[in-house]
């Protein structure tokens, strides 16, 4: 059954190798099925893949092979919560060794151009904190960051 809402990403004829490396990167993701075009299209032949259909995370997502006409901003993002370092540096290195490059704050960009945040959840409770005082010092030590560092943000927490 296809689900109501579908994120579509547009490739440019990679859909097919970045919706295998997300499936075998995130937890609760697949790659459920793989469509060829039936005919010629503007950036490639009959038999060509056309699309992906995958999850990532459980987000149901279409991989487009659409040509090199648009490209990926960070303008769209996955925010991806992790548990603890070790998860946070798992999909960190994936991504980033995997052709990738870190940005700020807790982002980074895969080989495709689609960007990521890798957010741990003490993070995310550190920097919607109910204390004012809490929730400054988490973000003021996040804002020094790439990858996010537990431990750094554990001891924000606590002054």
């Amino acid at each position: 059954m296809l689900s109501k809402n579908t994120i579509c990403l547009w490739f440019d004829g990679t859909a097919l190798e970045a919706a295998t490396f997300y499936a075998a990167t995130f937890p609760d993701s697949a790659v459920h099925a793989v469509h060829h075009a039936p005919g010629d299209f503007p950036s490639g032949r009959q038999g060509d893949v056309l699309t992906v259909d995958f999850t990532v995370a459980g987000i149901p997502c279409l991989g487009l092979n659409g040509g090199p006409a648009f490209k990926h901003s960070e303008a769209f993002s996955f925010q991806i919560a992790t548990d603890d370092q070790a998860e946070t540096d798992r999909l960190w290195n994936a991504i980033v060794g995997n052709g990738g490059e870190e940005s700020a704050c807790g982002w980074c960009r895969d080989k495709w151009g689609l960007s990521w945040q890798i957010t741990p959840r003490v993070l995310t409770n550190a920097v919607t904190s109910k204390d004012p005082a809490v929730a400054r010092r988490a973000f003021e030590a996040m804002m020094t960051m790439r990858r996010i560092d537990v431990a750094a943000i554990e001891a924000a927490v606590k002054g």
